[in-house]
């Protein structure tokens, strides 16, 4: 899939604190364009509020971060047009009633309303629709799913995907928009063995084809730019209960 060089990302002494503590403070490292960038801890340690700072959803507190090369806090609007979101609990997750081919529909349509081209907004109606489904099956090979490999193809409910299948899907939802930056929470949860590796080789061919990975998991594999948000004994967290109250408070979307 042909998608933009992807983001740098670097951290100097990063921190958020919230209304019962630090979220998680003192982070540094940098990752350069295309990098597979793992933000490891356990569940609690902040690992959630880190990755939507970065990606410019939450506003931090402490030290500053840069983006493709856009300084954090300052220049989180324009984080937000280069960074998507795949799948966050309680921020951006799939609709378990919805078929994989209505969230597919309604990505395109909102990436051709908010991303589109005066110009291609006067396109015919055919062109714009062959040029919306070239970018979706483009989207759908670069996440490795096949829909006519799913039960009943495009029209399997949300709620009857398999977890894999399901974070394939979100992958492809973020791709749609060819963003520089794509951020995953919770990469490795309640996958077996084998289906973790599997995750893992699709985050990694991600970032090899230029689009660089943001990825929040229990256990980083070892090729990853490693963040540790446990390090520093920080206090009580917004991660998991509180990330999408206090993501709300930021007026992100």
């Amino acid at each position: 899939m042909d998608s933009p060089h992807g983001a740098a990302v670097a951290a100097e002494n990063l921190g958020l604190k919230g209304p019962r503590g630090w979220a998680f403070r003192g982070v540094t490292f940098g990752a350069g364009p295309g990098s597979l960038i793992a933000v490891q801890g356990p569940s609690g340690s902040g690992r959630t509020c880190l990755l939507l700072a970065l990606t410019g959803r939450m506003r931090s507190t402490e030290g500053h971060a840069e983006t493709a090369g856009l300084r954090l806090p300052r220049r989180a609007a324009a984080v937000r047009r280069i960074a998507a979101l795949g799948p966050v609990p309680g921020v951006s997750e799939l609709d378990p009633a919805f078929t994989v081919a209505e969230h597919l529909r309604e990505r395109a349509l909102l990436q051709r309303r908010f991303d589109g081209s005066p110009r291609a907004l006067l396109r015919p109606r055919r062109e714009r629709a062959a040029t919306a489904r070239a970018r979706i099956d483009a989207a759908l090979d670069a996440a490795g799913l096949d829909p006519a490999t799913l039960p009943k193809a495009e029209r399997t409910s949300v709620r009857d995907l398999e977890r894999l299948e399901a974070l394939r899907l979100s992958l492809a939802l973020a791709l749609i928009g060819r963003p520089a930056l794509i951020a995953v929470d919770d990469a490795d949860l309640k996958l077996r063995d084998a289906e973790r590796v599997e995750a893992w080789e699709l985050l990694r061919s991600l970032a090899a084809d230029g689009t660089t990975v943001l990825a929040v998991c229990g256990e980083a594999p070892e090729d990853a730019v490693t963040v540790r948000t446990d390090t520093d004994g920080t206090t009580d967290t917004t991660d998991d209960e509180g990330t999408a109250d206090a993501f709300a408070e930021t007026g992100h979307s």
